[in-house]
């Protein structure tokens, strides 16, 4: 473990975490140009998981509830993830984790998380409304996916309550932290794409919202059908975010922290 950790014993699960807290620092200490490119790469490559989400959809003969399909629509969610994790784009929802290891450490500031996590959040929601955009103007062109495959696709996503929405998020972000935490620990980038696409498949078929790949998914929906409003997106940016961010710092950020500190000292 890196110098002014308060682990000294090394075990596997001590070489995770210290592999996690480099990496946080390291991103931490990233030039803002790096970080704000980085994050719009993540926000345009993990759109391609919501579109081809579209194209089942389109053309399946089942639809939400058939087995086949939901299987498929989870497996397709998943592409998107694989592009930005084993590619190491800045996505927000592994920050969640990752980049408060270290000051969980003592080795970063709050101050510095917070940069970090506006930078990453910001380039990333803007990279996938970029491409959005892009979708909407060549789908015509495409005639590959329906405008009723995105609108069903965030209809799914934005009619639930809204607590519903902020609780959900915190199961989704405590799913990201938890790859996070599996693809330190994975040796061989065929583990990293395993381990990427159980976790966010179990995302997909489970409906979970995901802030980043949502944005893409609901911004569809409010371009393309007037069933979806502003404030649907808006709440669903909202909470999605806030329960995200829960769910990675709390339950796995904070907890694996400590198991692994107080088992190690």
């Amino acid at each position: 473990m890196p110098a002014g950790s308060i682990v000294t014993e090394q075990t596997p699960t001590t070489e995770i975490l210290s592999s996690l807290i480099d990496t946080g620092l390291h991103e931490i200490r990233r030039e803002r140009t790096g970080l704000v490119l980085s994050g719009l790469s993540a926000g345009l490559d993990i759109g391609f998981g919501p579109l081809l989400m579209a194209v089942v959809l389109t053309l399946s003969t089942g639809g939400y509830g058939d087995l086949r399909t939901e299987l498929l629509l989870a497996s397709a969610y998943s592409v998107g993830f694989v592009f930005v994790v084993i590619g190491r784009s800045e996505l927000f929802t592994e920050h969640t984790t990752v980049a408060v290891m270290p000051v969980l450490d003592g080795r970063a500031s709050v101050r510095e998380l917070a940069r970090l996590w506006g930078l990453v959040y910001a380039s990333n929601v803007f990279g996938g409304a970029v491409f959005t955009l892009l979708v909407v103007t060549l789908m015509p062109s495409l005639g590959v996916a329906s405008a009723d495959a995105f609108t069903a696709i965030a209809l799914k996503l934005v009619n639930h309550d809204l607590e519903w929405l902020f609780v959900a998020g915190i199961f989704a972000g405590w799913l990201m932290g938890l790859l996070a935490w599996l693809v330190a620990a994975a040796q061989e980038t065929s583990s990293r794409f395993l381990f990427v696409w159980l976790v966010t498949a179990s995302i997909g078929i489970l409906h979970l919202p995901h802030s980043i790949a949502g944005n893409v998914e609901v911004l569809f929906g409010l371009i393309l059908s007037p069933s979806v409003t502003p404030l649907d997106y808006a709440a669903f940016l909202a909470l999605a975010t806030a329960g995200n961010a829960v769910g990675g710092v709390v339950f796995v950020g904070l907890l694996k922290y400590t198991h692994v500190v107080r088992g190690g000292s």
